[in-house]
Formats: C-alpha cells, structure tokens, sequence
C-alpha cells in the first residue's frame, strides 16, 4: 500500500501542475518548458533512472528506454503537453498494472497462509512451552488448542476434535478426528483440545512441502512465457531500429516532407511498440491459474506443467490408493499346518516396519501389540511382498510371484478372483493365505468420465495386481486399457510403450500414490501424486499434488489449464492485433500519440484484468 500511496501521490501532484501549465499556457515558450518539465520530472523521473541504469546494465531496449526516447522526443519537437501526457497515462497504466498483480499476489499469500508460527510443546514435567516449529523433533509432544495451526505432521494421542482441512485441501467439510489419526500440518483445529505425536520435522512437514511447492512454481515457466520473453527480446530492439529508419529516411528521399513530421510518427510508433502487456498479462494468467488450482486443493509446482495439462491426451492410473481407496480389510484367513492367531501375530510382526496399506490392514487385525525387537533382517522386494526373521524364523509374506521367486508350493486362495491374496511362507514352508479386499473410490467413475469430457483421447490403468483384480476394476470403472501382473520397472516398461504411441503434441499423464509409483511418476509427460496419503517418494517426484486424494481433480486440474490457456492466447490476440493496427496507422500518419497511449497502456490494462479472471476460480463446495 506505501508504494501504491508514493505513485497516487507522484501521478497527482504531477497531474496538477500538468493542468495549471494547460489552463495557463503562458506565450513566453521558457515558461511553459520550465512548467512542462517540472510535471515531466514529477511523473516520470524515476522511469529515466531506470532507462539510464539498465543503458549501464546493458538493458537498452526495455519499456522504461521507449517511453524515455519517446517522450524526450516529442519535448524536442516542442509538443511539450503531449510528451507529459504519454508519461502521465503510462505512470497511472503502470500503477494499476502494480495494483493487479499485488492482488494476485496477496490472493495467493491468503491462500497459503498456512505457516504456523508457534508449537506448544509438552515437557516432561508436563509443562507447556510456546516455540518455534523448526524446533521440534520427531516424537516430542504437542499440544494444539482450539483456534491454532497444526503446526507439524502429528498423530492423535489424547483427545478428540474437528479438523479444518480448507486450506490445504479446498473442501470445506471438517474432518473429525480422535487417538490413532494423522493430522497434517497446516490444518487448523476447530474445537477440543488435542495431544499428538510429532511424526516428521518441520521441514519434512505437508505445511513446509506445500509452501516450497507454491513459492517455487513461478520459476519453472510455460512455453507460452518462454516465448513472449523471446518475442520482446527481439521485438522491441526491430522496432526501435524501425523507428529511426522512420523518422530519417522519408524527409531524405521524399521532397517536401518535414523531418518534424515524421519524428512525430515514429514517436508514436515508440510508444505504441511498448510490450508490457504480454510481457505482464502472460505470467500473471499462469500465476492466476496456480492458484485457482490450488483453491481445489491442486497445487501445481509451474507453470509449465499447468500448460501441458491443456494437451494431455493418455491418462495413466495406478490402481491401489489412486483408483481405489487403499484402505484394505482382511476377509479371510486360511492358515495352512499353523493357527489363524500366529499366523496373523507372524505376519504382523514381518510387516511392522511397513507402511504400505496392505501391510498396516494386516497389523489392524492382529490387533495386539507389534514387537519390533522381535524382528531383524527384513527385506522389501518391490512388486512382491516382504521377507524377515521373527523370533529366527524366516517369514515370507507377499503376492504369487514372491512364492515362485523363492520356489516355494501354495495353494492359491480360492478368494483371489474378489481381493488380493497375501500369501504366507514359514522357513520356505507355506503357511497359508490371507484375504485382502479393497473398495473403489467414490470419485473414481466421476474422474474418468470427467477426463472423457475433458478430451482425453484413452485411459489406461497399471497395476501389480492379477488379472482378475485388475480387470473387474477397468470393467466397472469403463477404462479403456488395463495391464496387471507389474513390477515398478515393468510399470516403467509399459509406460515407455504409450509414450510411443501418443501424437508428438499430446501428453501422457500418469497418476499413482505408492513409493513404487515415484519412477513413473518422474518419467511421464506429468505426473500427479495423491498428497493426502500419498508417500513422500510420489509426491517429491510429482509435477502436480492433489491434496484431496480425488482422482476426479485430475479433470478439474485440466480445465482450469484450458481456460488458462484461452485466456492468454486472447490476451496475445488483443496485444499483437491493437498494437500492429495502431503501429500501421501511426507509421501512415493517421494516429495520434493519444492512441499511441491506449495501444500500450489501454491494452496493457484490458489483458491483465482480462488475465485477473483466473483469480476468481473458487473452491468447490
């Protein structure tokens, strides 16, 4: 606001003085200079600085350099009210320019003000101590009352509340939550009084990824962006050359012709080459779009990729935790030669160090407590399942192709056609079979026939899971291709086939949650994470984040690139049609410098308020 302030300040004092010399119009021709030039220097003296400044830095040909040479020029050719003017709207164009994009910006920082600024933290003495997050490690006790930020990733250990997830995730609807459940940070507590855990640093928090995520999306530009700044690399210096081939060539080989005339119109041809409004409309309508994505819990990590979406033709899914809901229940337990109870404590106690959907449904049904110190040598075999020594037996505990990988004989479960089978090895010896079912997310149908809608031209799903799995969720979901049986580096494989398939322009899209999901999320055109359960290996390797884990965002997050897109090729369109109609009529003689102005500030203000729409793009309630 003190800047804006200073400008509304310089632009009015300056506008003042303008109106007495007009009003006054002295015919001693010093006097009106002197009175000309003092509202000249009030309104546009800091814009000669910079002209000068960037001249030493080796920056000639930018808009400060056009208006200076064009405005210095119509005050040689004594049109004094005139050079004033064409600075005066350019100040009053640039002030509102400012205006917009602070908006966009405080819009933005409203948004992400997400970063709390204390933590209370339980001492052991059961003192409450208010510090800094970053100060916190993993396992200390916090303290989150009514009203605050959820300061680092936590789980409930005392008390019961509701949780409003808005900012992070764009829904409004509370979440309540009691002992056992995660909290993300930057979440804010609505009621009780709660007792969590700390789980992650405050560097490793969602607040911290989600905020590293928003600041540095601006650096990694769109094509679009990259090629306007080309443009005005280019075309700025070309029409400043134009200009002077303007104003001298025509009073030499034409006779008659003043050089006063033609001066005139190839200031007005200066004035009007301007480019300021591509080069601020365009940023600002990705800009606009970031956030407008991440108002639906969409955070989008550049511009570049918010453009690839408009183009994105193959959608690839991951199955567990993308597609379906990843929270697993055990249906069955057929022990073989062993007990259903130490079976399952077995299998419990191999799987403890996992954090994978599957393996935490199989410690829920133990239900009693997982002894870790029981467990050593364990191994994660990606695709298959997990071996390890509980009390120094050799446990082995995964899909089919972990039994065949270690050549051990089972029984295959006569479920498996309706979940999936987790089969169970003691000492190389089978040891039974464990049900598994998963439920399909409720948006799962909606995103697909959202994506149809959105023009993408075929889905596929990937999935480590059987035939039959894999095939009766395509089949009730309407996916177009489904490819079971995969290992990560199969799913790489795969993968690699589509891109191959898809048109030079379109782009391939792969969507999944698991940390077996980071290296196919890294090569696809755009990868996309599920944040909220998503591991940290998918969502640091994802180009775009859904907090919410709906698949259905996916077609929201493509919509809001199209209309991005509309947006900005409207604002080239006006830009480039406005300026090359002006600039031929000025080079002809049938322009003013008052169009001049409007070609450059005029236009600049219709496309940034034309590009402040995607602003307005709001949450879905």
């Amino acid at each position: 606001m003190a800047h804006h302030r200073k400008y509304i300040i310089k632009i009015a004092s300056g506008t003042v003085i303008y109106a007495l010399g007009i009003v006054w119009h002295p015919n001693n021709v010093y006097i009106s200079l002197a009175v000309f030039l003092l509202a000249y220097i009030i309104v546009g003296g800091d814009v000669l600085l910079r002209a000068v400044r960037n001249i030493f830095h080796g920056e000639v040909f930018d808009e400060n350099f056009l208006m200076s040479i064009a405005t210095i020029g119509a005050f040689a050719i004594g049109e004094y009210t005139e050079g004033v003017a064409v600075m005066l709207f350019y100040q009053i164009g640039r002030l509102l320019q400012n205006y917009a994009v602070s908006k966009s910006r405080e819009s933005i920082a409203a948004l992400m003000d997400i970063r709390p600024d204390y933590a209370n933290v339980r001492r052991d003495n059961g003192d409450i101590e208010r510090v800094a997050p970053d100060s916190i490690a993993v396992g200390d006790i916090i303290v989150i009352k009514p009203g605050e930020k959820i300061p680092l990733d936590s789980t409930v250990i005392e008390g019961t509340s509701t949780i409003d997830t808005s900012a992070l995730t764009g829904e409004s609807l509370p979440r309540d939550v009691g002992v056992g459940d995660e909290l993300l940070s930057g979440c804010i507590n609505i009621n009780g009084v709660i007792t969590a855990r700390v789980i992650k640093e405050f560097g490793e928090s969602t607040v911290s990824k989600v905020l590293d995520l928003v600041e540095n999306a601006s650096t990694k530009k769109s094509n679009s962006e990259n090629f306007i700044t080309k443009f005005a690399r280019y075309y700025t210096p070309a029409v400043v050359i134009t200009a002077a081939l303007l104003a001298l060539l025509p009073p030499i080989f034409i006779a008659g012709e003043s050089f006063s005339e033609w001066v005139y119109r190839a200031l007005i041809f200066l004035v009007i080459s301007c480019p300021c409004a591509l080069v601020i409309s365009i940023p600002l309508s990705f800009f606009g779009g970031i956030g407008g994505a991440s108002r639906q819990g969409i955070l989008v990590k550049g511009s570049n990729y918010l453009e690839a979406l408009a183009y994105a033709e193959t959608v690839v899914f991951d199955k567990t935790g993308t597609l379906t809901k990843g929270e697993f229940n055990v249906t069955s337990v057929t022990p073989h030669g062993i007990s259903e109870n130490e079976l399952l404590e077995l299998v419990a106690h191999a799987e403890g160090y996992s954090s994978h959907p599957i393996s935490q449904s199989l410690i829920k049904v133990y239900g009693g407590q997982v002894d870790l110190s029981r467990v050593s040598d364990v191994e994660s075999v990606p695709g298959r399942g997990i071996i390890a020594r509980v009390d120094g037996m050799q446990i082995a505990a995964g899909n089919e192709s972990l039994m065949e990988m270690l050549g051990i004989s089972y029984h295959a479960h006569p479920g498996g056609s309706v979940g999936t089978v987790v089969y169970v090895a003691i000492d190389m010896v089978y040891a039974g079979s464990i049900l598994i079912s998963d439920e399909i997310k409720n948006d799962a149908k909606k995103a697909i026939n959202e994506l149809r809608g959105a023009g993408v031209r075929e889905t596929v799903m990937l999935t480590g899971d059987t035939d039959v799995i894999g095939g009766r969720v395509a089949g009730e979901l309407g996916i177009d291709k489904v490819y079971t049986g995969l290992l990560p580096d199969g799913k790489v494989a795969r993968l690699e086939e589509l891109i191959k398939e898809k048109s030079p322009r379109g782009k391939l899209i792969f969507i999944g949650d698991g940390i077996n999901d980071a290296p196919v999320l890294a090569r696809a055109d755009i990868g996309i994470a599920m944040g909220g359960l998503g591991s940290d290996a998918a969502i640091e390797a994802a180009d775009i984040v859904i907090m919410t884990d709906e698949p259905s965002k996916v077609g929201a997050a493509i919509k809001i690139s199209k209309k991005t897109l509309r947006i900005v090729k409207v604002n080239i369109a006006i830009a480039l049609g406005t300026k090359g109609a002006v600039l031929i009529f000025g080079a002809a003689g049938f322009a003013s410098m008052w169009a001049a102005v409007f070609a450059d500030v005029g236009v600049a203000i219709i496309t940034i308020l034309n590009a402040s729409r995607m602003l307005l793009v709001k949450a879905k309630r």
